[in-house]
Formats: structure tokens, C-alpha cells, sequence
């Protein structure tokens, strides 16, 4: 085995960090609620799995975000794992607030949680716990219900750009 320290930047520059955590790939989902009668959502490319038991997800959401402090307000989260194709949906989520739903098709639970109709997979989730971490909250979500419909591939943010997976042979 050899030993020794790992070149780096001492001050850890924020572009060569992105640039470093841009070389590991992740799927993408649309978080959304009903939020005063109206679909609020934003885009996040930090999703991941955490427990079965409870099931637990979780995203990541910027402290500057200006959606989060209207999504965090409601009874319910919607997540949809966006499909392949959603590269211009995901675009759409995240540019000007009033403009996100325009020509997408989504549906709502009483409870409010959004979610768009063509995802992979729909959660209906409530809020367990946000955990601050630095420049981001950690926000884990508790699932209520799933559904796991598509089985196309999945939007992929890759490099700070998006991609597609190869199907398997």
C-alpha cells in the first residue's frame, strides 16, 4: 500500500470542487407542492435513497433557494424521477418561478404533493428533518405512497450538463 497525502488546493476553490463533485453522475428529480392553490417546484440533482426502515429520501436544496422556503410550508412533497427525455422540463424547473408548470402535465394529491405525470417514479412524502450543511440543507423526506410505473432511463446530471445511460446489453 502507498502512503501518501492527496495533492490539493488548500483552499479548496469552488470551481475545482464542482468541477470534482460534476465527475460523479446522479438522476434528477422534481420536488413540488400545492403551495396556496399553486404548483411550486424546483429541480434537484442530489436525490438519493437513505432507509427502508422508515422509508427515508433525501435532496439537497441550496440556502440561497428562494422556492424551498415556500415548498417547506406544505403538508406534502411531491418527488418525481425524471425520465431521459425531461432535460427541458428539468430546464423549465428551474428558471423563472411563474413559468415552472407552463405545459406540463402534473397531478396533485389532497394532501398537495405535485408530481409530474410522465415521471419514473412518484413519492408522496412529508418532510422528517432538514439538516444544515454548510452552503445547503440536507432535507430527509418520509414516504407514503410510490408509484413505479415507467421503465424508461433516467435524466442523468453529469459534468453540469445532462445525459443519458446506455440499456444494458
Amino acid at each position: 500500500m502507498n502512503v501518501a497525502p492527496l495533492s490539493t488546493n488548500q483552499d479548496l476553490d469552488p470551481t475545482r470542487l464542482r468541477e470534482a463533485f460534476g465527475i460523479f453522475p446522479s438522476g434528477v428529480v422534481a420536488v413540488a407542492a400545492e403551495v396556496d392553490g399553486e404548483p411550486v417546484g424546483l429541480a434537484a440533482s442530489s436525490f438519493t435513497s437513505v432507509s427502508l426502515d422508515p422509508p427515508l429520501v433525501s435532496f439537497s436544496v441550496a440556502n440561497t433557494s428562494k422556492t424551498w422556503p415556500q415548498l417547506r410550508r406544505a403538508a406534502h412533497l411531491g418527488v418525481t424521477i425524471l425520465a431521459a427525455h425531461h432535460g427541458d422540463v428539468c430546464r423549465q424547473l428551474a428558471g423563472p418561478v411563474g413559468e415552472r408548470f407552463d405545459g406540463i402535465d402534473v397531478t396533485a394529491t389532497e394532501e398537495g404533493a405535485v408530481t409530474l405525470d410522465e415521471g419514473l417514479a412518484r413519492f408522496d412524502c412529508t418532510i422528517h428533518r432538514e439538516v444544515e450543511a454548510g452552503d445547503h440543507t440536507i432535507v430527509l423526506l418520509e414516504l407514503h405512497a410510490v408509484e413505479h410505473a415507467d421503465t424508461s432511463l433516467p435524466l442523468v446530471f453529469h459534468r453540469s450538463g445532462f445525459g443519458r445511460m446506455a440499456k444494458p446489453a
